[in-house]
């Protein structure tokens, strides 16, 4: 979806939830906008029956965790078959996250924790099964995000 239809209090929003969704209330949103917390609670509905704002995760550092084995899996899926593989590789034990790619051979990154190397394996078998070609497996270190600034209107941050 663009941004088509968005107006500044609508990136506030968003700006603000992917800043820090879980330490961020609606009357913060409300206090830097200058607008009341039942305006900022009604956008979100709105953004999220729209489809624009999706989902709350919680970011887990799996090393921290105790789950050294955070994998990158590149695979493969036939065009016509990429959405409907990308969405079955969810289903795969151990799979925490299934990223489609527009271009390339490379289309479907799965990302996966594992307890051991055979546990990897078995993923990565589950994968080939489902008809993803696994092309590539890296151990990931870290991972880094941080909100889009295209929805960084100005607001002052009170934190």
């Amino acid at each position: 979806m663009t941004l088509e239809g968005l107006d500044d209090l609508d990136k506030q929003i968003l700006y603000a939830l992917q800043r820090d969704a879980r330490g961020t209330s609606s009357q913060d949103i409300a206090d830097s906008a200058g607008v009341s917390a039942s305006t900022v609670r009604n956008r979100i509905n709105r953004l999220e029956e729209r489809g624009i704002l999706r989902g709350y995760h919680g970011d887990v550092d799996y090393e921290r965790a105790g789950y050294q084995l955070y994998t990158l899996i590149v695979c493969t899926a036939p065009v016509p078959r990429r959405e409907e593989l990308a969405e079955a590789a969810l289903g795969v034990p151990g799979v925490v996250r299934v990223e489609e790619v527009m271009t390339g051979a490379e289309n479907v990154h799965v990302s996966a924790v594992g307890t051991d190397s055979d546990d990897l394996s078995r993923i990565g078998r589950d994968l080939d099964d489902l008809g993803l070609e696994v092309v590539d497996e890296d151990l990931i270190r870290s991972v880094h995000a941080g909100p889009y600034e295209g929805f960084d209107t100005g607001f002052e941050d009170e934190s």
